[in-house]
């Protein structure tokens, strides 16, 4: 029998290299039934019979009677089960007597489970064997999958609603697959993966075929799929490699029976995947491998409400896009198959599982981990880093780089539910600009719409919405709107259902009737987002509304897709794809659970395929909407996202409250999201649900004017919570926090460049700069702005300082100068009401410029460059700047990019690509941290400069008037 102890790559019977060239015999396909047809006991024998030897003169005839009962058995061991098809095996019956000489049922069904095996696997490497949600394992129920029965006595079981210690695992000597072939091919390898002994969930698919795809030094792919068949495939474009590295970071060893999958890196031996710890399976519904993990530091893995760093005490996260508010413990808005791990040392690795299908992904503290989906493909990648940047920034080689955002993206954008009128809504950006607190775009939730329906707005109550939003490009500033994905199909005449039904752009239900839900306006259709002919549409519906209201962005809601039913107006129908033999653990627990039956219909593939990619489909359609009709770069913002979701649109984290807690949870949530390739991405500041407290919202805006998209928004019938509803003290503060944003704008518009063109983050994980300080890995209470601006903001009420960790080197006080020599260590920070704590990492050359209460106005500021020396005097930084709204500017070549160096009391300004748009800025002033000697005399390009020299040791040099398309220095001696 087949062993799933732990194998170390020392272990391993076999390589590539070997496997390939030792000849295997060609096992006999194996054919495979319906789950209809037939399901076949676990485990089962065939009986064998033989003459009597004692009985020569009878022994044709009992030879010709033993042949007949022969095929009579294996008729019956054939047969079609008279159980429901899709639900998990009965109990085993007790022990009796097998009449046809097989022993008992116990030994037919059990002979794979060892005791004595079964006690000694440690609790941390059980892997479920039961996991279907809510179902009260009991002894019967397990050893009838052919598993492991020990319970786990009540004081160690974790609280209700919380996962534990399974029951019911996986013997070491479960059948799985056997690798039984290898062929070398231009990219990798091929081989056959042959089972020969059905799992206890239907449609098993017995032969496999394994791809492995050395596609770069840097990158593995990996596919297992039916060769005799054809399954459904995420439409998401991915690279295509042409030839096999020359020399991977990564060495891949298989393992021949059962079959496994390790994967070191080459440099230091550690095992990134180890497939062998776990049984494969890949049923027609049920695709499960497992893998060990080099440490229990574990992130991604959208989208969650949790901290940053997972848990791995038996932590299940599901995912299947779903229209809740975020809470812990549940299915959210977006599906990211996606993780980071650390390892010793620093080092880090990426793995992505290209899945859309509704799956658990299972933590256990061993630590290891378990992919279990219910459709597709087994179709996966690794990472090799080998620093936790170069990780994500090899995952969106991939997926695809987040598109460079307009720049009015990066302003503060104000909106809520309930606003009521256009004019009231005119009222609070009239007030803004009185108070003179930047906003670059106003916003309107579902009230501005007639009837709630998409493309319209209330001719009574929004009658001068035209006008507003004519005001507000008088005044530089910008409009976005929401739209939901629902098109009400009730209305008399109603040109977006009328003429989407013309042209077929509709989901159709199983039947191949469109199907209708409900959602704002009551009975709606939803547009299939998958086909072309529905972008067109979509595209005309904008355009056609765009004349009417010169909208500037979209705001995307509602498009997990969201239903107020289950299924549609006629329910779903009762069948494997509603039901399947296992269903996540998701919210509801059905896979219509306020959405569409997964049993519909659409254009590339049927919902229960589709669904989670329902939101990136939408944002594509919307995106490429907005391109043509402004001739500008697109401004969406979405709810649901699936992994290349950032090449189209930004993202929020969806209905949260006006909670502290939802304070802290929001930067997790920001970080996550960098992770995953969509580097816009921000919280409702002040929380979009209950009442707002004034100290919250002050603190909360101002780590709002550091999330990388700034907007506050909250819900109909809650208290205003715009800046201006609140007292002039808390007023004073959050218009503190968004000029300070305004003035790092050049940093964050850089910075937004890389993500685009390098895949960088822009909100920043501690441990991505310092991978090596094992101390950062956990952290979520501060973060970077790159490389270089840490950010701690107080997240807890009545206190007026905050704690935070300062990795070793030298820091300095952004307002101030003022060093701190840290060794890592936290230290305590004075944090008054109307302060965040800012500091500069040493060795940073940082872009700043005199804020305004727009971003088209403050883009034209003289900017100011602060330098944060190390202990050697040096340091160095850049900017990029372009038009702000130009598509593909980088591309194009339209565009500036200067680089700026400290070395040894000089600062050099290069210009490495020149622009028209670097001739309209000048370097005002220029400020360095940590200049140990007062200067006896400051040049700039070689002739003298005034200057002043505090005893922070903080030199500044003003009045320079340095155009910035032109190369420059500032030396001091």
């Amino acid at each position: 029998m087949v062993s799933y102890k732990r194998l170390n790559p020392e272990d391993v019977q076999f390589s590539n290299a070997v496997l390939s060239e030792e000849h295997v015999p060609v096992r006999e396909e194996v054919t495979v039934r319906e789950p209809e047809e037939c399901e076949r006991p676990l485990l089962s024998r065939r009986p064998s019979c033989s003459a009597t030897t004692g009985l020569v003169v009878l022994g044709s005839l009992l030879l010709l009677l033993c042949g007949v009962w022969l095929l009579a058995t294996i008729f019956w061991v054939h047969r079609p089960s008279n159980q429901p098809p899709h639900r998990p095996p009965p109990p085993a019956p007790a022990p009796t007597p097998d009449s046809r000489g097989n022993g008992t049922g116990a030994e037919r069904v059990g002979a794979g489970r060892d005791p004595q095996a079964c006690a000694a696997t440690p609790e941390a490497w059980r892997f479920d064997c039961y996991p279907e949600r809510g179902a009260v394992v009991t002894r019967e129920m397990c050893e009838a999958r052919n598993c492991c029965f020990i319970s786990v006595p009540s004081s160690q079981q974790p609280p209700s609603g919380s996962n534990g210690v399974p029951w019911c695992f996986y013997p070491p000597e479960f059948p799985s697959y056997s690798l039984v072939s290898v062929n070398d091919t231009a990219l990798g390898q091929t081989g056959r993966l042959v089972r020969e002994v059905k799992t206890y969930y239907p449609g098993d698919i017995l032969t496999l075929e394994l791809e492995t795809r050395h596609e770069t030094e840097m990158r593995l792919r990996v596919r297992i799929t039916d060769p005799s068949e054809s399954r459904f495939e995420v439409p998401v474009t991915v690279p295509n490699a042409t030839k096999k590295a020359e020399s991977p970071a990564y060495t891949v060893e298989l393992s021949k029976e059962p079959f496994g999958l390790i994967v070191k890196r080459t440099s230091t031996g550690a095992v990134l995947l180890n497939t062998t710890v776990a049984p494969l399976f890949y049923a027609d519904q049920f695709l499960q491998f497992s893998t060990s993990l080099r440490s229990k530091f574990i992130y991604g893995l959208g989208e969650h409400r949790s901290s940053f760093l997972h848990s791995v005490q038996w932590n299940t996260l599901t995912m299947w896009a779903r229209d809740v508010p975020p809470v812990e413990l549940t299915n959210l808005y977006g599906a990211h198959p996606f993780y980071l791990a650390m390892e010793e040392g620093g080092n880090a690795h990426g793995f992505f599982l290209l899945n859309s299908n509704a799956m658990d992904v299972v933590l256990q503290p061993a630590p290891a981990l378990t992919w279990r989906t219910i459709g597709g493909i087994l179709d996966f990648y690794v990472f090799l880093g080998p620093d936790p940047a170069s990780v994500i920034g090899q995952y969106l080689e991939v997926i695809g780089y987040p598109a460079m955002p307009v720049y009015w993206a990066l302003g503060y954008h104000l909106c809520r539910w309930g606003y009521g009128s256009s004019n009231a809504t005119w009222d609070v950006v009239k007030n803004m600009r009185n108070q003179g607190i930047p906003q670059d775009a106003q916003w309107n939730d579902i009230d501005y719409m007639e009837q709630f329906m998409d493309f319209t707005f209330d001719p009574t109550s929004f009658s001068t919405l035209p006008d507003l939003v004519k005001d507000l490009h008088t005044h530089d500033q910008r409009y976005v709107m929401i739209l939901d994905p629902g098109i009400s199909s009730t209305q008399a005449e109603y040109w977006p259902y009328d003429e989407g039904l013309r042209r077929g752009v509709f989901i159709n239900d199983s039947d191949g009737n469109t199907l209708i839900g409900k959602v704002w306006p009551g009975l709606t259709a939803y547009p299939d987002f998958s086909d072309h002919v529905t972008h067109e549409w979509w595209y005309d519906n904008l355009k056609r509304f765009h004349e009417k209201v010169p909208f500037d962005g979209l705001w995307i809601d509602m498009n997990e897709p969201s239903n107020f039913l289950d299924g549609s107006t006629n329910g779903c129908p009762a069948n494997s794809l509603e039901n399947p033999p296992y269903t996540p653990g998701i919210l509801g627990g059905l896979l219509r659970a306020k959405t569409l039956c997964a049993s519909a219909k659409q254009k590339t593939s049927i919902h229960y395929n589709m669904h989670s990619l329902y939101g990136l489909m939408e944002a594509k359609a919307s995106a490429c909407a907005l391109k043509r009709i402004l001739g500008k770069r697109a401004f969406v913002i979405s709810r649901s996202t699936f992994p290349s979701h950032g090449a189209y649109s930004g993202h929020w984290l969806g209905d949260n409250r006006s909670q502290w807690k939802d304070l802290y949870v929001s930067i997790a949530g920001i970080l996550t999201f960098n992770l995953l390739g969509i580097p816009l991405v921000g919280a409702d500041i002040c929380g979009f649900s209950e009442e707002p407290q004034e100290e919250l919202c002050v603190r909360w805006t101002q780590l709002g004017a550091f999330y990388p998209f700034t907007r506050n928004h909250n819900a109909i019938d809650m208290k205003p919570q715009d800046p201006t509803a609140f007292s002039p003290l808390a007023q004073t503060a959050m218009k503190q926090a968004l000029l300070l944003r305004y003035s790092l704008f050049p940093l964050l518009y850089t910075l937004f460049h890389h993500a685009h063109t390098l895949g960088h983050t822009v909100a920043r994980p501690l441990m991505f700069e310092f991978p090596k300080d094992i101390r950062t890995y956990g952290i979520d209470r501060q973060f970077l702005w790159g490389k270089s601006l840490l950010v701690t903001p107080v997240l807890d009420p009545g206190v007026d300082y905050v704690v935070g960790y300062f990795p070793e080197g030298v820091w300095y006080d952004y307002y101030t100068g003022d060093p701190v020599h840290s060794k890592g260590e936290e230290l305590r920070l004075q944090a008054p009401l109307d302060k965040i704590n800012l500091h500069l990492r040493e060795g940073a050359v940082i872009p700043t410029q005199r804020p305004n209460l727009t971003l088209w106005v403050s883009s034209g500021q003289p900017l100011h460059l602060v330098s944060t020396l190390s202990e050697d005097g040096s340091a160095s930084g850049d900017l990029f700047w372009d038009d702000g709204e130009s598509i593909d500017t980088y591309e194009t070549d339209q565009y500036a990019y200067i680089v700026f160096s400290v070395i040894q009391n000089v600062m050099t300004s290069q210009v490495l690509h020149s622009h028209l748009e670097a001739t309209y800025l000048t370097v005002e002033s220029a400020s360095f941290y940590g200049v140990k000697e007062e200067p006896s005399g400051v040049l700039v390009n070689s002739q003298e400069a005034a200057f002043t020299y505090r005893a922070n040791q903080v030199l500044t040099v003003a009045d320079l008037g340095l155009n910035l398309s032109q190369n420059f220095t500032i030396s001091w001696m």
